[in-house]
């Protein structure tokens, strides 16, 4: 097992034994510790203070950019979507985790009134119209154009928010 993977169990195990929940991230770049986070939703009370988020938030700070291409991110469980789509915009090297939601199941369950994990990407892919979630579409026509201003102000049709390689 790498250090890396060994420190990400630890920070795990560190935070089920000061009451938190159990999970956490470890971000390495260049063969060290750029950020790492346990899961903070239970000291927080808040549903997003995933290790994942707090650990990409505190690595982008340290960087000074939204793109962690050049690192590994070691995740103690498969990610959960929200996890997983933070994981996807910062575009990181390789994302490692240590085990399966099949393997850890019957020791911890996350069930919400519209989410459970076993079934959530299935959920995550309906047309949004068909979700358990209730949503709604109210279309502004106005809100369009907070996309056009961003456009202009950042060069015009070709603008991305992905660096040049």
């Amino acid at each position: 097992m790498s250090d890396f993977a060994q420190r990400t169990i630890e920070l795990a195990r560190r935070n089920v034994m000061e009451g938190g929940r159990p999970f956490a991230t470890v971000i390495v770049q260049d063969g060290q510790i750029l950020a790492e986070s346990a899961n903070k939703v239970a000291q927080t009370n808040d549903p997003t203070a995933h290790a994942e988020i707090l650990a990409i938030r505190e690595a982008c700070i340290k960087l000074g950019t939204e793109h962690l291409v050049d690192t590994t991110i070691y995740v103690l469980a498969h990610p959960c979507p929200m996890c997983l789509g933070s994981l996807y915009y910062c575009s990181p090297k390789e994302v490692v985790f240590l085990t399966t939601r099949e393997l850890y199941e019957e020791y911890y369950l996350d069930d919400r009134k519209y989410f459970e994990v076993a079934t959530f990407y299935d959920e995550f892919s309906k047309s949004w119209d068909q979700r358990r979630l209730p949503m709604r579409y109210q279309r502004e026509d106005s809100a369009v154009e907070v996309y056009r201003l961003w456009n202009e102000r950042n060069g015009g049709p070709t603008s991305t928010v992905v660096p040049p390689s």
